[in-house]
């Protein structure tokens, strides 16, 4: 079931309806960066992920008379973008990743490097070869400084386009699972998938940083 538009949408679509400069300017002040992001998904530059964002902008405008209110305003801009998108990738001949989109980059991708485990010939076979670090124990200060932010900033950008998407969606913007999945048009077990292995990453990242940073 796909969330219904808040009041003050309602508000919102009136005023981009009625050609409002100020209501425009706020939706995409809100939502260009992470269109971005997105289009990156499908298409094959940054430069191209611009002109899919600005596309998206204008068939926005032009479908604004035809929204029907059936599902919230943000889901239906990201609708009209990851389409436009993809109906660019066809035009540039790219073959979209659509195992990619659907789940994972490789289906046998395990969300954490195998070195973290122990190996067949061990005791304790797939257990941790040293168990995750307890970041609770760590000073505050140390995990919200700016060179800690800087390191995830850095994470986030070097996940695969599809992980860092719904992690950007999901961790950075705050979206539910379900407006993911609507957004995207991924399933609920697809999202999750993403949204594990893309965290673990980050997670595997942040470690090496702070192991590295304890250690001089």
């Amino acid at each position: 079931m796909e969330a219904a538009p808040r009041p003050d949408e309602t508000l919102l679509v009136e005023a981009l309806r009625a050609g409002d400069e100020t209501a425009f300017e706020q939706v995409t002040r809100e939502f260009s960066p992470v269109m971005l992001r997105v289009a990156q998904m499908y298409v094959s530059s940054r430069a191209v992920a611009e002109e899919v964002v600005q596309e998206a902008w204008l068939g926005v405008l032009e479908g604004i008379d035809r929204f029907e209110g059936r599902s919230s305003l943000k889901t239906w801009i990201f609708r009209i973008l990851t389409n436009t998108a993809k109906t660019r990738a066809v035009r540039e001949g790219r073959t979209l990743p659509l195992s990619s989109l659907a789940g994972a980059d490789d289906p046998q991708e395990p969300a954490l490097e195998a070195d973290r485990f122990h190996g067949p010939d061990h005791p304790w076979p797939g257990h941790w070869t040293a168990r995750p670090a307890v970041w609770s124990a760590l000073p505050e200060e140390r995990l919200l400084a700016g060179e800690t932010r800087e390191r995830l900033a850095d994470a986030l950008e070097g996940l695969p386009p599809n992980q860092r998407a719904v992690v950007t969606l999901r961790d950075v913007h705050g979206w539910s699972s379900e407006e993911v999945c609507n957004a995207l048009s991924l399933s609920e077990t697809n999202q999750r998938v993403l949204l594990h292995r893309g965290r673990s990453r980050m997670r595997s990242a942040l470690e090496r940083y702070l192991d590295q940073e304890g250690s001089e």
